[in-house]
């Protein structure tokens, strides 16, 4: 039997062939006919530039349909897709490359100089561009390959795609997700929320993500749905689409933003059927204000790069505000002492562990990390901290470690830290989240200065700016005389959080 992913959505393409996959608002389209043709030809591209089955093709371009067909592309040939944040530096990409040694790196075409530069620093073969009107070096010589026609015979642990998650000491984990991981999540989630060839998504997030890659576009593609493919996300833009489209998956940010303006109506909002909300936590605000406005309760869930998704609310029932819901089909959770291990009582907090088709196989050459995450017994410990309470509905209450979510991406604190702690002025500095009424959480940076120094805020983000990706760097800079320890000289960084914790509250 053949896994690949490919063949299960090849299947949903030849039978909906001449209806539209991507729709874009600039009126380019591309039907399911569309997209089988050209994956295939650049399938084709990619054997030539020396893609083979179980290679890793790195791809840091902006939000395109043609994107998307290259991950069809790598699916179809077996090939490894590893999507990078557009905002990530030269420094942050030469990592990547080094450490998941792609056959080929895709970048935008006004980049290419440095990634042909990257690529030979780091041993990578081929570089090919991609831009986002169906143009740059990989679209051409897609246009003049051998079509690759065929589908990969793959097994169910083969993998389809490594997605980079930084770790809290700075190094960036790959998690390794398979075919299986993959096509068992879509085809859950297209069940759990009740798509089908009718659906309209409007799709307004970032394709370099779980969410909006495999959440968003693998659901569509098994469901034989269509998504008008937005480059980012613009309230004026989403007003005047909600009338035309039938769901929306989104950030907090997202709905935060549109619960402030006075267009959100019931009027506006009655075509749609759906809205889904996750990557952060939604606030129970946001929540009641949204249905207040518009009579639709949004479905919040909860997932992670290492798993897709986990535990959903009810598409059908009570969506629960603050909560993310019940298990998905075919996944399990238990919720257990940090301590001990073992499973606590409902009502009680401790770390969320879920196992399930969709749990990822590992980190890409990290056997001890993860052999530290994933368990004999199947169960990925999350890192999150949650509650089952008597109805069954999971609330996660934070985070085990100091992870920041801002506006639906992870920042791990080390990371930012390591880079302040390099100015020659600075003695030490602790990242922290805090309560953002937009971004759900801000990166704040909490510096203490050398005797006798002095720098001020815009030095300190200035020097991050050329390092970091924008959404890593602090929305605000406080310098304090000393941080607060424990008696074992540990920052106590819950701490800084109680005394910074209104910091944007006006934001």
């Amino acid at each position: 039997m053949n896994h690949n992913l490919f063949e299960t959505f090849a299947a949903k393409m030849r039978e909906r062939a001449d209806a539209n996959f991507i729709i874009t608002r600039e009126g380019r389209y591309y039907t399911y006919q569309d997209a089988l043709r050209i994956s295939a030809e650049l399938a084709g591209a990619l054997t030539e530039l020396g893609v083979t089955q179980g290679a890793r093709v790195a791809v840091q371009v902006n939000k395109s349909p043609e994107a998307i067909l290259l991950y069809l592309a790598c699916l179809r040939i077996g090939g490894v897709y590893l999507p990078l944040n557009t905002g990530y530096t030269g420094d942050e990409i030469r990592y990547f490359l080094k450490d998941a040694e792609p056959a080929l790196f895709v970048c935008q075409p006004r980049l290419e100089d440095e990634a042909q530069a990257l690529a030979a620093e780091t041993g990578c073969p081929a570089v090919a561009t991609l831009g986002t009107a169906d143009d740059g070096s990989l679209m051409e010589k897609s246009r003049r390959a051998i079509p690759c026609e065929g589908i990969a015979t793959l097994g169910e642990n083969d993998l389809a795609a490594i997605l980079y998650t930084s770790g809290t000491t700075g190094r960036s984990k790959g998690a390794m997700l398979t075919h299986r991981n993959l096509a068992s999540n879509a085809e859950t989630l297209v069940k759990a929320w009740h798509f089908s060839a009718n659906d309209r998504l409007i799709h307004a997030l970032p394709i370099f993500h779980t969410h909006g890659l495999f959440v968003a576009c693998n659901v569509i593609l098994m469901a034989g749905a269509s998504m008008l493919f937005l480059p980012k996300f613009d309230v004026d833009v989403i007003f005047s689409e909600l009338p035309k489209g039938s769901v929306l998956m989104g950030v907090p940010t997202f709905y935060t933003r549109l619960v402030q303006d006075e267009r959100l109506t019931p009027e506006v909002t009655a075509h749609m059927r759906l809205f889904i909300s996750g990557s952060a936590p939604l606030t129970s605000e946001t929540h009641e204000a949204f249905e207040a406005k518009t009579g639709h309760a949004i479905l919040e869930r909860y997932g992670m790069t290492e798993t897709n998704m986990n535990i959903s609310n009810p598409y059908q029932g009570e969506r629960r505000a603050g909560t993310v819901g019940m298990p998905l089909p075919g996944v399990d959770i238990r919720i257990t002492d940090r301590e001990s291990g073992h499973e606590v009582a409902e009502g009680d907090i401790g770390i969320l562990q879920v196992r399930g088709p969709n749990v990822f196989i590992g980190y890409w050459r990290m056997p001890e990390k993860t052999r530290e995450e994933l368990l004999e017994d199947g169960f990925f410990i999350t890192g999150d901290l949650a509650m089952r309470d008597a109805q069954g509905y999971v609330h996660i209450v934070g985070r085990d470690k100091d992870l920041v979510i801002s506006g639906g991406y992870n920042v791990y604190p080390k990371e930012v830290e390591q880079i302040i702690d390099e100015l020659e002025q600075v003695e030490e500095s602790a990242v922290v989240g805090l309560p953002h009424p937009d971004l759900g959480e801000g990166v704040t940076a909490v510096v203490v200065l050398k005797q006798g120094c002095h720098v001020d805020e815009a030095a300190i983000i200035g020097h991050l700016q050329q390092r970091l990706a924008k959404y890593k760097q602090p929305k605000q800079v406080f310098f304090v005389e000393e941080l607060p320890r424990n008696t074992m000289g540990k920052v106590q960084k819950n701490e800084l959080r109680k005394r910074f914790a209104d910091t944007y509250r006006s934001a």
